[in-house]
């Protein structure tokens, strides 16, 4: 089987929930899926679930630090470098013909921060295997990301509740 790119953009809500739906789709077809989350490292729903399903690799950050923009120096520092041994990791299992699907979740805001190594994500994303199928997410994507993937979906915030001051909801958005 080709694989192909999907790119899930945008300012609205979904991004996440429409990779890991694919990621599902995938593995119950037998297929090996590594799941790589930057930036993240809050406890979430969808973890208590992959964890239930044997054989899926879950690659993310061992500690909540919070948004980038705001981090300390040292926090900031300490997320580039969990996201640069998850990123070296999935190349690893890529190299080694060990993945299916791998989703990178919010590798567009790791790139843009340059809080990863962005040689490295550049030949895992555009020298990819080619039966790899690569999900990317995340807002504000690089227009190179637009131009290498075949699937392009752009979610669209119109409204949200955050803007009336509804914090994240456990089990809807975390």
């Amino acid at each position: 089987m080709t694989g192909l790119i999907h790119l899930y953009t945008g300012d609205g809500k979904g991004k996440t929930t429409a990779a890991l739906g694919l990621l599902l789709r995938a593995y119950g077809h037998g297929m090996r899926v590594v799941l790589v989350q930057f930036l993240k490292g809050r406890d979430t729903g969808e973890l208590h679930a992959l964890q239930k399903l044997p054989g899926v690799t879950v690659l993310r950050h061992t500690r909540a630090i919070g948004f980038y923009k705001t981090a300390s120096e040292r926090d900031k520092a300490e997320m580039s470098r969990q996201n640069n041994e998850n990123l070296s990791e999935a190349v690893r299992l890529t190299d080694e013909g060990l993945c299916d699907l791998l989703v990178l979740d919010e590798i567009c805001a790791a790139y843009q921060t340059r809080s990863l190594d962005t040689a490295l994500a550049d030949k895992l994303i555009f020298s990819k295997p080619p039966g790899l199928e690569l999900v990317l997410t995340g807002r504000a994507a690089p227009p190179a990301f637009i131009d290498a993937a075949d699937y392009v979906t752009v979610f669209e915030k119109r409204k949200h509740p955050y803007d009336r001051g509804v914090t994240a909801r456990e089990g809807i958005e975390f």
